[in-house]
């Protein structure tokens, strides 16, 4: 080691970032982090009218306010409806005793997202003997329809 610092690495005082910023629009979800992480609606924007965002809990209620650059405030993801398979063959990790398969995760705003599912042996074995009971209950032929 040479002894410098390494201003690129957090420990160093330096911060990582590569996202770009948040600043909630009129009617969107926020959680704000000053606030436990609760979820508000954005019902004001800082600006002529007021210094600072104000929420309100989705259901009605008090509201709050946070800071006017948005500093506490985090996006709240869509909620995932669920996962359909990628055609992709799957990959197996010797090392790890694990099968990775791709597949495609839908969110309740119709946006979608790549991701892996990690399957263990007992995993293999479970899904494996669940496929074989509905293929043989529905007498369903490889490639075909029921």
């Amino acid at each position: 080691m040479s002894g410098r610092p390494t201003p690129h690495l957090p420990s160093q005082g330096a911060e990582l970032g590569t996202a770009a910023p948040f600043y909630p629009q009129l009617g969107e979800l926020a959680a704000d982090t000053a606030k436990d992480g609760r979820v508000g609606v954005v019902v004001t924007l800082p600006g002529a009218g007021a210094a600072t965002y104000h929420l309100r809990p989705p259901g009605g209620g008090a509201e709050w306010s946070a800071p006017a650059d948005a500093s506490t405030l985090k996006p709240v993801p869509a909620k995932v409806t669920h996962a359909t398979l990628l055609v992709t063959d799957a990959v197996y990790d010797p090392r790890a005793k694990q099968v990775s398969l791709a597949i495609l995760v839908h969110h309740e705003d119709g946006d979608s997202s790549e991701a892996a599912l990690i399957l263990t042996p007992s995993d293999m074995e479970q899904l494996h003997a669940h496929t074989g009971r509905f293929l043989a209950d529905h007498e369903w032929l490889p490639g075909g329809a029921p």
